[in-house]
């Protein structure tokens, strides 16, 4: 046993499959537990024509189903790069100041999904709107299948609403776009010649009017052949913040080769396209009426403040059943 542990990143890898493995089997042991409570409560209402009892069986019913559901999405998350952490980044696209504005809406949104899983939540670079929103951001998410579940929040959203920066109350349509990548460990070879790599340095900026650095401590990474930028500007080390950026490059680069295996870059780096109309994965209406409408799936919702406030389950849920059946794509697109 001693050795297991003189590898460490081996001995990393495997205890966090363990982790999976035991997840599953917890989530799986719960359920059973729960069927066996519905079972019995039904067998000693009918024995003792006990109502209450059948009725307390009833109200377990929902709690199974939810705990059925999970463990089916759990089988859905089968892709070799699923069960990875992500990295996960933020840019506001066609609609001014209204986009940098949703831009960070949808930053917080994201933000707020991992944070209820109970997910690590890292930010790894915030760049302020120069009146409202943020300019970028890059987050590190971290938890049990991050990259499976936010694959389907890759690509362009779009807001309709009433401005809050128009003096006339007017309806404004802003557009952003999200990027994901799997933030992969050391075991994964990644072929990085450092003359590829140009290195540019600026100061940093925080978010909510945070402390600016005097130094230039944020990083920028170019790699020349694949024209892949990253940013990391969450260190007040330049140090530190360039090797944030060279995970965050590797993590990119791996995602363009899986595309190339796959042959999806276009799905799964969807926030390469124009941020604008017609370019949407999902549409987020707050007036004349409120829905959020997945553009891929079909899958809706008019709780608008629950989605914004991280409420993304069921588009996920939905999302990650399409790409099982391969109809991704082919929902409803009148929005």
């Amino acid at each position: 046993m001693p050795a297991f542990w003189e590898d460490q990143a081996r001995a990393q890898k495997v205890l966090k499959e363990k982790g999976l493995l035991e997840r599953v089997v917890k989530d799986f042991d719960a359920l059973a537990l729960v069927r066996d409570d519905i079972a019995t409560l039904l067998e000693l209402a009918t024995e003792m024509e006990d109502r209450d009892t059948a009725e307390e069986a009833k109200e377990k019913i929902p709690e199974l189903d939810r705990a059925v559901k999970e463990l089916e999405t759990r089988r859905l998350l089968s892709e070799e790069q699923d069960a990875m952490d992500a990295i996960v980044e933020f840019n506001p696209g066609a609609g001014g100041i209204d986009a940098a504005d949703w831009a960070e809406m949808i930053f917080r949104m994201v933000s707020r999904w991992a944070e209820r899983r109970g997910f690590q939540v890292e930010v790894l670079e915030y760049s302020p709107g120069d009146e409202a929103g943020i300019k970028s951001a890059s987050l590190a998410i971290r938890g049990p299948y991050a990259f499976g579940y936010l694959q389907s929040e890759i690509g362009v959203h779009r807001l309709v609403r009433i401005s809050p920066f128009d003096q006339q109350a007017r309806r404004h349509t802003a557009f952003a776009a999200v990027g994901a990548y799997p933030e992969i460990d050391d075991t994964i070879e990644i072929d990085i010649n450092p003359a590829d790599i140009r290195m540019e340095t600026m100061r940093a900026g925080g978010a909510g009017g945070q402390h600016v650095n005097t130094t230039d401590s944020a990083v920028r990474l170019i790699h020349e052949p694949t024209g892949v930028v990253v940013k990391c500007s969450a260190e007040r080390s330049q140090h530190k913040n360039r090797d944030k950026a060279m995970k965050m490059l590797r993590a990119r680069l791996y995602q363009l080769e899986l595309d190339k295996r796959m042959e999806a870059q276009a799905e799964l780096n969807a926030q390469k396209k124009k941020i604008d109309f017609g370019s949407q994965i999902r549409s987020y209406v707050l007036q004349p009426y409120q829905q959020v409408k997945d553009l891929r799936t079909g899958e809706t919702s008019s709780a608008v403040d629950r989605v914004l406030d991280g409420d993304l389950d069921g588009f996920m849920e939905a999302w990650l059943a399409a790409r099982a059946e391969g109809t991704l794509g082919q929902g409803n697109h009148d929005a």
